[in-house]
């Protein structure tokens, strides 16, 4: 007989049915937390649906409205929460016609909204904001035998040569939010996860396990871009977001990754592991810096990673079932 998770508090999770906040969800339902979930159009059945068939769902999750560009909109669905996940963000994309109206305006406006929603909010303990490696490693003035730790930032400048848009968004909302949470006593703690692989359970795929997709079916234009290339595992990355939660210790950033590799090293790792698939042998090299990530400050609080071939394995199975790829019947051990 399954042992009842025991009931927690009430939390909010912001850009609900998203990749990342789906998982995030899953793992809080079966903690025993009650969850209400912030989405723009909480009755969209279509986006939403996958939630309500979550363990626990029915009994302790709730769905609210919140837009990132609206202001106070997201006041009834934070009030009342002892703590604030913030995952929504602009979509990710290489290209666009106005980045500062679809990326970095959305981001840095919708994190500083919802954080004056947690500031009308007396029952909240603590802000959890989902940032992103990109915050750390795109930079000229670092030395590489020397792994990147949460010390270190983004230059804007360099991403702006290159329109490296998604890094700066992330960039300067999560300096606009350290900036208001000090000014305003509010307890925030920052989560920066690689690129995030693993089972997607919204029904249509985000934009990174698009990429994933593209690569197994042999496309190699985004990976391509990609160079070198921190990797997560999606459900690692949400039990961070609760590990530095619920540790009282918890502050500052969190580098959450689980290996950095070339394009190269994951293009020889994944052909081999998956021979049946039409996965490129090799890239052509890009003349881009190497980096390590430090992770030891999450590690230091109980997280351990799973393997480039754990995120893969699970992330090819769930193509599978959801029928964006055939049946793999060879791995290798």
């Amino acid at each position: 007989m399954n042992q009842m998770p025991e009931v927690k508090g009430k939390v909010c999770v912001t850009g609900a049915a998203g990749f990342l906040a789906s998982w995030l969800i899953k793992r809080l339902l079966s903690s025993g937390y009650h969850v209400i979930g912030a989405v723009r159009h909480p009755g969209d059945e279509k986006k939403v649906e996958h939630l309500w068939k979550l363990d626990g769902a029915k009994e302790r999750l709730r769905l609210g409205r919140g837009d990132l560009m609206i202001e106070g909109s997201f006041d009834e669905a934070i009030m009342g929460c002892v703590g604030v996940f913030h995952t929504a963000s602009p979509v990710l994309g290489h290209h666009t016609s106005d980045p500062e109206a679809e990326i970095l305006k959305p981001a840095i406006d919708g994190t500083l909204n919802v954080l004056r929603s947690c500031k009308r909010n007396p029952a909240l303990r603590r802000v959890v904001l989902t940032s992103s490696s990109s915050t750390v490693r795109a930079r000229e003035d670092f030395d590489p035998d020397v792994p990147l730790d949460e010390s270190s930032w983004s230059s804007v400048e360099l991403c702006e040569k290159h329109k490296i848009w998604y890094a700066i968004s992330k960039t300067l909302a999560e300096k606009a939010a350290w900036e208001f949470s000090e000014n305003n006593k509010i307890n925030l703690v920052t989560v920066l996860p690689s690129f995030v692989i693993g089972p997607c359970l919204p029904p249509v795929l985000c934009s990174t396990s698009a990429d994933v997709l593209g690569l197994l079916r042999g496309e190699t234009e985004k990976f391509q871009w990609h160079g070198r290339m921190g990797y997560v595992h999606i459900d690692d990355v949400a039990l961070s977001h609760i590990v530095v939660f619920e540790n009282e210790n918890a502050k500052g950033r969190y580098l959450c990754s689980s290996a950095v590799l070339d394009n190269n090293e994951l293009a020889s790792i994944l052909s081999a592991r998956y021979p049946a698939l039409p996965i490129p042998k090799r890239f052509e090299k890009l003349d881009r810096p190497y980096y390590d990530f430090n992770v030891s400050k999450l590690k230091g609080l109980g997280m351990k990673f799973r393997s480039i071939q754990d995120m893969f394995d699970d992330c090819v199975e769930s193509l599978i079932q959801q029928g964006h790829l055939t049946s793999v019947s060879t791995l290798s051990s």
